[in-house]
């Protein structure tokens, strides 16, 4: 199943984690999808600090993260309101084992297992096709 947008420019998406591994084959699959992976990050922090200069519509966020983890991002994006991007939490921990309630209180649109990672888990979550 094919996503390509003919007259919307593809969603940019933010990777952030702490392993560049799985930042490099999220990248390369989500590119392979016809997304556009305009930045990385490998902390909280330096995910907040991009986010005042790079422009993305998704934020691909691992729940944990050295220093602030990935719900403490989730918060404090959503409460600066304004445009911020659709955020989505990846673990490589089941839904299950983090919680539902907390993935709903951060702000985040939803959760994505690593393993289940693809552009169609993203744009059920987002709507951001």
């Amino acid at each position: 199943m094919s996503h390509t947008a003919s007259h919307t420019s593809p969603s940019k998406v933010m990777i952030v984690d702490d392993h560049a591994a799985f930042r490099a084959s999220a990248r390369t699959l989500l590119e392979a999808e016809g997304l556009n992976v305009v930045a990385e990050a490998e902390t909280g922090e330096a995910a907040l600090q991009s986010l005042e200069s790079a422009t993305c519509d998704i934020l691909l966020l691992d729940v944990n993260l050295p220093g602030i983890d990935g719900f403490e991002v989730a918060r404090s994006i959503t409460d600066r309101g304004g445009q911020a991007p659709a955020i989505v939490l990846v673990s490589n921990r089941e839904l299950n084992e983090l919680g539902v309630d907390r993935v709903a209180a951060c702000g985040a649109r939803g959760f994505v297992a690593k393993h289940s990672l693809s552009r169609e888990a993203i744009d059920t979550l987002c709507d951001c096709n």
